[in-house]
């Protein structure tokens, strides 16, 4: 390979093509999400989150197969940062090791955090009343449980019981979801008392309060 030739992406670093991708997803999300907020799901179509978005209405569809498809990377963005940390962390005690990570991927230090977090809880709250927006909610989270599965179990380490890693994997995405549905419901802040992160911490430990894998 010469220098003149295009470099291969690096295995944990997307290609620019999935870089571009990512984004015009996102685009899409964004336009869909605040479409969402204004008219409802009910009053917003596939045409208007496309126009709004900027993309033509074919790479709508390419894209998503829905209009309530089209906020699933808003959705997944506080679980794809979690599972980040979690993917550069070095194995230790497993409970203080997923602990830091919600903390730090449910906060708001900037105001990009706090925006998603926002647009989170716009969705969520739009979700009690639309069936097909709640089902993309609830995919988002299976979807993330079995990404974090072998995250967990390379912490874990190679003689951990399979079936308690995937109980800490489940019991872990619930307490996100559960913090996340409990917070949105509210005007709680972002930050501090009664905000997604602190709620996730209290989650987290409530539903692994007896898992011998925690050390709980």
């Amino acid at each position: 390979m010469t220098a003149s030739d295009p470099q291969p992406a690096s295995p944990s670093r997307p290609s620019l093509t999935e870089r571009r991708k990512a984004a015009t997803q996102l685009d899409i999300a964004r336009a869909a999400a605040a479409l969402f907020a204004e008219h409802g799901p009910d009053g917003t179509t596939a045409e208007a989150i496309a126009r709004h978005s900027g993309v033509a209405l074919r790479t709508f569809y390419r894209y998503f197969r829905s209009k309530q498809d089209a906020v699933g990377p808003l959705l997944s963005g506080g679980a794809e940062r979690w599972r980040a940390l979690l993917e550069t962390a070095e194995p230790g005690p497993l409970a203080t090791l997923l602990e830091s990570a919600v903390r730090e991927a449910l906060a708001a230090p900037d105001a990009s955090a706090v925006e998603q977090l926002r647009w989170t809880r716009g969705l969520l709250r739009a979700a009690e009343r639309d069936a097909a927006l709640r089902a993309v909610w609830y995919r988002v989270n299976q979807d993330s449980e079995e990404r974090l599965l072998p995250v967990l179990a390379r912490l874990a380490g190679p003689g951990a019981d399979a079936l308690e890693v995937r109980l800490a994997a489940a019991a872990a995405t619930d307490a996100i979801r559960v913090a996340l549905e409990a917070w949105s419901a509210t005007d709680a802040p972002v930050s501090g008392t009664g905000s997604p992160a602190e709620l996730a911490v209290r989650c987290l430990r409530e539903l692994t309060g007896g898992m011998r894998l925690l050390g709980r």
